[in-house]
């Protein structure tokens, strides 16, 4: 019924009726647009999808849902299957690593069948009483889309808050519980974000709000618990900037922190006294990104000024000057420092190094620096929860593509390191039965790229095994080789799993970032292909069976791909992909578009606006041939608009030579970052492995 219904609305507007083509395909009516700029004249055909509120185009979306409901019905059976194992991997009952704060231990948990985490805590000691602080599962409701975030309790440990978002537009309503009676307060801040930081106090927090049109967060305010009137601190005027807040782990400052792609500036406040006036640290300067933190007697600042892959320096409270800053850990050529926590008596530094992560722990009272050992070649390294400024442990995340997530406790003095909890995987799963490797693929101009893999141990590298690539390269963003609960249901049918640290990401180091960014963009999709075109030729595939998956700017990356070398894969699968790069660039009321022409460029100038359109995926699609190609979107996505890949799709059905498959989903409730809740989650996942599994012909 639901697909009968969208053809017949779909059938009132569209220029070619549905039966025309094969059951169900939609084919949207071209209304041309003319797009003048730098004296060249773009026609967009598609133009008019971009009315969110038209009904025309909510029954648009509702028939490519009701064509893909139809092509891929074959794989309805697999997908419930998919969904049935991965749940069964899950323990139902999983509680996360609880750290000490204060006198409470906090953790959170899962109850078998339930979506989403209850947040909870012991005073004294693991074995106290259970205190429930936040059960998401009881304030969902029937919510179809339920997003919790920024749960985090008061210095004093009486209130807790929390941000809850219904629609997926990022936009959190943020909230108070007396912990004491259990109720919620009056005190509501509705539309921000759900990040924001306590004050010493207690009874403030600072908070940022974003620009209700481009999204852009622009505007922090202090809230004190009781008071009706919120006070605005600072606002960023700069429309290529954004703001966020953080707090020192001493407790010392609240920092904003306001920095666009290649520039920062930060201010800072004591914690002790919210209300008064921000500091600068260091006025902003072009291509100077600096972060600050501080170790109760002084500044530690991480700073690329001079230091490509930054280096860490230290500054006296009373003199914020560059003069006045004393080298800690040098620029090194060969390592990134990708970020610092500071304790009472030592600095642990993170760090990559050949694309590999690793961790340095500085002794403050003497400079002395040792590094933690890791025994697998490849693996994801993260800070933990750190919350106590005088501990000499310092708590890190780890996981490897064959090792689930764990949280470690490393001693800072005696070296010594304890498994504090892993991530518990049901079923028969042994990490032994998986191998992982790392290889460096020699691309077109010369350059080594990093190639992360992973597959079930056995499998005869003879080029008929499927592989699943996967890429992003932007923003600098590395991609890290962690484990996937839910990758498992392709490995142990068979695939191989590789991932292409391309140039646009900071793997290698920052200079990695800038050759895969504005007018070097193009290096980010030629590295993905030829990391493709290496993996055929060493055996781990062929074209008739490499799927290439990516999302968002991973997107974009899938549909320069696409247009460039169609013929390397059987199927890709893209998540809300930024497709309509010059379109998008050049409407400033779009979320997001000023902030980000450090990393595209500016189109109004027409350098930046020739390159961007020679790669632009909506702009270079042409007639030729295509992979089959599942696409998705939310509707309400504040990220990447609905409309890019709705006109994408509408220009590829006109003019791809190919019976191949083209689906369109569009979750008409969801945003950028898809379903919510554990196990709805899952249904995103099958949906996209089904779809690679179903083109191998494997349906069991």
């Amino acid at each position: 019924m639901r697909r009968m219904t969208a053809c017949l609305l779909v059938s009132i507007f569209l220029m070619t009726a549905c039966a025309e083509k094969t059951p169900d395909h939609p084919v949207a009516e071209k209304r041309p647009v003319e797009l003048e700029r730098h004296g060249h004249v773009r026609t967009d055909d598609y133009f008019w999808l971009n009315e969110r509120d038209n009904p025309e185009v909510i029954a648009y979306l509702e028939a490519e849902n009701a064509h893909t409901d139809h092509v891929l019905e074959p794989t309805v059976g697999l997908r419930q299957r998919l969904v049935d194992e991965m749940a069964a991997r899950i323990n139902e009952d999983e509680t996360s690593a609880p750290y000490r704060d204060g006198d409470y231990y906090y953790y959170y948990r899962y109850e078998a069948g339930k979506d989403y985490p209850i947040y909870c805590r012991r005073k004294g000691s693991l074995d106290a009483d259970e205190e429930i602080l936040l059960d998401v599962n009881a304030i969902a409701g029937d919510e179809e889309y339920f997003s919790v975030r920024g749960v985090e309790v008061s210095p004093d440990h009486r209130i807790l808050a929390y941000g809850v978002d219904t629609r997926g537009r990022r936009f959190y309503d943020l909230k108070f519980i007396d912990l004491e009676s259990g109720e919620h307060l009056d005190d509501a801040i509705d539309d921000v974000t759900p990040y924001y930081v306590w004050a010493n106090d207690s009874k403030t927090i600072v908070y940022v709000r974003q620009d209700p049109d481009t999204l852009r967060w622009f505007q922090v305010y202090t809230h004190e618990l009781g008071n009706a009137e919120d006070a605005l601190i600072y606002e960023e005027q700069d429309e290529t900037f954004s703001v966020y807040a953080y707090k020192s782990l001493s407790d010392q400052f609240i920092y904003v922190q306001s920095g666009s792609t290649l520039s920062t500036e930060v201010l800072y406040v004591p914690a002790d006294d919210p209300s008064a006036e921000l500091t600068v640290f260091l006025p902003r300067e072009a291509e100077h990104e600096y972060f600050v933190s501080d170790g109760k007697d002084r500044f530690y600042v991480m700073s690329n000024d001079g230091a490509q892959n930054f280096q860490l320096l230290e500054a006296p409270l009373d003199d914020t000057s560059k003069a006045a800053w004393q080298l800690v850990v040098p620029h090194r050529d060969d390592v990134l420092i990708e970020g610092f926590t500071v304790f009472a008596e030592h600095v642990v530094v993170t760090e990559k190094r050949n694309g590999i992560e690793r961790a340095e722990v500085l002794k403050r009272s003497d400079g002395s620096i040792h590094e933690i050992a890791f025994d697998e070649a490849t693996f994801q390294l993260s800070s933990g929860d750190n919350v106590d400024y005088d501990s000499s442990v310092f708590r890190y995340d780890y996981e490897s593509m064959t090792r689930p997530a764990s949280v470690y406790d490393y001693d800072m003095n005696s070296q010594d390191t304890e498994l504090v909890w892993q991530k518990e995987i049901q079923g028969d799963f042994d990490p032994d039965n998986y191998y992982s490797e790392r290889l460096f693929a020699e691309v077109r101009d010369g350059t080594q790229v990093p190639v992360s893999l992973v597959y079930r141990k056995g499998i005869e590298l003879d080029g008929s095994n499927p592989l699943l690539q996967y890429g992003y390269g932007s923003y600098g963003y590395s991609i890290e080789p962690d484990f996937d609960r839910e990758l498992l249901s392709l490995l142990d049918r068979g695939f191989i799993f590789a991932i292409a640290h391309i140039r646009g990401g900071s793997e290698m180091g920052r200079q990695w970032y800038y050759d895969g960014r504005q007018l070097k963009k193009i290096n980010t999709f030629t590295d993905f292909i030829d990391v493709s075109k290496f993996l055929i030729a060493e055996g781990y595939t062929s074209p008739e069976h490499l799927y290439a998956r990516g999302g968002s700017a991973g997107g974009l990356l899938m549909g320069a791909v696409i247009n460039m070398a169609p013929e390397l894969y059987n199927g890709v699968t893209t998540r809300v992909p930024f497709v309509d790069v010059v379109t998008t660039m050049l409407d400033d009321s779009i979320p997001l578009t000023t902030s980000e022409y450090d990393e595209w460029g500016n189109p109004n100038e027409k350098e930046d606006y020739d390159y961007m359109l020679s790669y632009s995926p909506y702009d270079q699609v042409s007639a030729q041939e295509y992979p089959h190609m599942l696409v998705t979107t939310g509707l309400h996505d504040s990220q990447v608009q609905y409309w890019e890949p709705a006109k994408w799709v509408a220009k590829l059905r006109e003019l791809k030579t190919d019976d191949n498959i083209l689906a369109l989903e569009t979750d008409m409730q969801a945003g950028h970052s898809g379903k919510t809740g554990r196990y709805q989650s899952l249904e995103d996942d099958a949906l996209y492995y089904a779809f690679f599994l179903y083109l191998e012909g494997i349906s069991e």
